[in-house]
């Protein structure tokens, strides 16, 4: 009854936690293209928030290195559940250029689980709005 009615509340608005994890920043500034009035993600109610603690998605980009997987993998569990991890721009997804690099732990999919992946490089606006409907399907 609880967890359907967690569900039921994700469907209407979903808080985001972003999380760059040594990115060229495109990613970043792709995202920031989504919260401009010619896309407005915040129609299907997402905002941004400044704490993982009252995150329901971490949005993830950039690879996962060595020195950042052990705070990747405590941000996860620092999430309330249920939480979603989405995975965005070519790097978090495969590792990118950077995936022969001597300091790269692997995807962000070796590190915690991932719910959605939006690669590119960078990646449209259009893509990550329509990774983020497949996010709020899957809720359903």
């Amino acid at each position: 009854m609880v967890l359907d009615l967690k569900k039921k509340a994700l469907k209407k608005s979903l808080f985001v936690f972003h999380l760059s994890t040594g990115s060229c920043n495109n990613c970043d500034i792709e995202i920031l293209d989504c919260l401009t009035p010619r896309f407005d993600i915040e129609r299907f109610g997402m905002t941004l928030v400044g704490s993982i603690r009252h995150a329901d998605v971490l949005l993830i980009t950039g690879i996962g290195n060595i020195k950042n997987a052990g705070r990747i993998k405590k941000l996860y569990h620092q999430m309330p559940k249920p939480g979603f991890v989405v995975a965005i721009g070519a790097c978090a997804c495969t590792g990118g250029i950077f995936r022969e690099g001597y300091n790269m732990a692997g995807p962000i999919d070796r590190i915690i689980p991932v719910d959605v992946y939006i690669p590119g490089c960078p990646p449209k606006p259009e893509a990550m709005i329509s990774g983020i409907v497949r996010l709020l399907n899957r809720i359903k």
